[in-house]
């Protein structure tokens, strides 16, 4: 996989999506400091990368 690809901003919908969870469990997570890090573009629109999103789930696999 190229760098490009794994560094990819996925959008909050794109992560939803993916997890097949409700947008206010997501955000209750990001409250908590239990989502994957993410970076706020000027706009207020939220980004998280690919690699850290991967990562995030590589963690919470390790504790089940």
């Amino acid at each position: 996989m190229s760098a490009r690809v794994r560094d990819e901003k996925l959008t909050i919908k794109e992560v939803l999506a993916d997890l097949k969870v409700a947008p206010a469990t997501f955000y209750r997570w990001r409250q908590l400091g239990k989502a994957p890090r993410s970076i706020k573009l000027p706009n207020g629109d939220v980004r998280i990368r690919r690699s850290e999103y991967e990562r995030w789930l590589a963690e919470l696999e390790d504790a089940a």
